[in-house]
């Protein structure tokens, strides 16, 4: 498939807010929404689509995604849980993410853990992913390949595409059913405790 290269660079799966792009000072929730929306543009699927908005980050707020603010503004600690569940709520309830962070805002309160450290162990992780995901994709795509090259129909490029697509899908319920198994034991353990 021709497009399949430029689809995947498309996707910009480096994209992540590092913490040396997370500035030194607290920022007022405008400026963390300006933020957000400046690293995570050429993310967008359309130029409608919003990364985050006021509405979110209240929400997010009022759910307890993240401890309290201060002084109605925002810390480098919370930008980093801000950009945990930007990306976990692609294939998270908010539900779940709450259960998955709660323990971590706690241990963060408390002073029990780095959040930057943590924070780094996950960018590196996602490096590490995403030079996975191009190999699965390789494997994906010769396979898809080969799978149409068996069909008598002609339109191979369509079949090669929604082939894909749904093969992607599935890869994606693998690893969301997963991550969902995941919380429900961190879920388990809290109530235990």
């Amino acid at each position: 498939m021709d497009k399949l290269h430029e689809i995947v660079e498309g996707l910009n799966l480096e994209n992540n807010l590092t913490i040396e792009e997370m500035p030194d000072i607290d920022l007022y929730m405008d400026q963390v929404i300006q933020l957000f929306e400046s690293k995570f543009a050429r993310s967008k699927r359309n130029e409608d689509e919003k990364i985050l908005t006021k509405t979110m980050i209240n929400n997010y707020a009022k759910g307890k995604l993240f401890f309290p603010i201060k002084n109605k503004k925002y810390s480098k600690e919370h930008l980093i849980l801000i950009g945990l569940i930007y990306q976990m709520k692609g294939a998270l309830s908010i539900k779940d993410i709450k259960i998955a962070l709660d323990q971590l805002n706690d241990k963060v309160s408390k002073d029990e853990i780095s959040l930057e450290e943590f924070y780094r162990s996950y960018l590196h992780l996602s490096q590490n992913n995403q030079k996975q995901f191009m190999g699965i994709i390789e494997e994906n795509t010769q396979e898809v390949e080969r799978q149409v090259s068996l069909f008598e129909d002609k339109d191979n490029d369509y079949l090669e595409k929604l082939l894909l697509a749904t093969t992607f899908v599935n890869m994606s319920n693998y690893y969301r059913r997963a991550a969902e198994k995941m919380i429900d034991e961190i879920n388990k353990e809290q109530e235990t405790e």
